[in-house]
């Protein structure tokens, strides 16, 4: 072993007693740069799986494994879709930002989600049963239960959330949802919304919603066409809410499971540890401890622009 090092000293001087790769100098076996760039093109082109590519390589008469293509893949950064940007398939550059305020910028979005009928749906029956088939058709006379449509507001500092079950995604909609959301995070000393990010859904080009942001004095951002990535901080709270309300447990009805959408809130907003917030919840990074949210009722309370004046009291716009 001696011998090996005093070697080294000799032939590179001190560089040759540093560490050194163990990768070797040559490896025949290797696959050529052409046979890489071929795989390449059809990952970005194409989207396929390293299986996939490999088998359309043989018909071209190119042996390469799967194994191997998932290796360039991984070493290109691209052994996975979600990583590539979908129109040109490159690699995609991830920014992460975070405004300095609260309400520099709240992201808003809608969920679809199908609607639970009497009695629990396949969650609680089983998918596939005669219990749950009975229970779809029971819903309406039609045998479609419908859909929900989750409308929810994510402030980009403190991740602050607001979240409400209705019934379409229309600009009113979509406009009083705005008004509630505004006034629940301004009870949380939020009291001026400078930017209000969404994507281009017809609900966020109506008139009301331009009206509704007019009254909390509030700009209207948009993402780019097919990018959901922009919008990432209510992306992601999404798939939260889906994981730790939606589907944490069977419901045995859609009012069921709307009844328990306040106590996931709560807990996200004033309990859950954000790794992002340094493990701290939402509430320790808002200027004001307001109150929970309570149970959600049929009746919502409508807030008109003329009462947005909520803002002004509190020292806002």
């Amino acid at each position: 072993m001696l011998a090996k090092w005093y070697g080294r000293w000799q032939t590179e001087g001190d560089a040759g007693l540093m560490d050194h790769t163990s990768r070797p100098e040559h490896s025949p076996a290797a696959i050529g740069d052409d046979i890489v760039d071929a795989i390449m093109e059809l990952r970005k082109r194409e989207k396929w799986g390293a299986a996939r590519i490999a088998a359309h390589l043989k018909e071209k008469g190119i042996e390469v494994s799967a194994s191997t293509v998932h290796r360039t893949l991984k070493r290109n950064d691209m052994s996975r879709v979600r990583d590539m940007d979908p129109p040109t398939g490159e690699p995609m550059r991830v920014i992460r930002y975070e405004h300095e305020r609260p309400g520099d910028m709240v992201h808003v979005d809608i969920k679809k989600v199908g609607r639970i009928p009497k009695g629990g749906g396949w969650a609680v029956h089983g998918q596939g049963t005669d219990e749950a088939r009975a229970s779809k058709r029971a819903a309406a006379r039609t045998g479609k239960v419908g859909y929900a449509y989750l409308h929810s507001a994510v402030d980009d500092y403190s991740r602050l959330a607001y979240t409400e079950v209705l019934d379409d995604e229309k600009g009113p909609t979509a406009a009083a949802f705005w008004l509630r959301a505004a006034s629940y995070f301004a009870e949380h000393g939020i009291t001026h919304i400078v930017r209000c990010l969404t994507d281009n859904g017809a609900c966020y080009r109506s008139q009301a919603f331009a009206e509704a942001l007019a009254s909390t004095g509030t700009r209207h951002k948009r993402t780019r066409p097919y990018t959901p990535r922009t919008n990432g901080k209510v992306e992601r709270y999404n798939q939260t809410m889906l994981a730790e309300w939606l589907r944490r447990r069977p419901y045995d009805s859609e009012e069921d499971r709307t009844q328990a959408l306040a106590e996931f809130l709560n807990y996200y907003n004033f309990e859950r540890k954000h790794s992002a917030l340094g493990w701290l919840p939402p509430i320790t990074r808002v200027p004001l401890v307001g109150p929970k949210v309570e149970a959600q009722t049929p009746d919502l309370p409508e807030v008109t622009t003329d009462q947005m004046s909520i803002f002004d009291d509190l020292g806002g716009v």
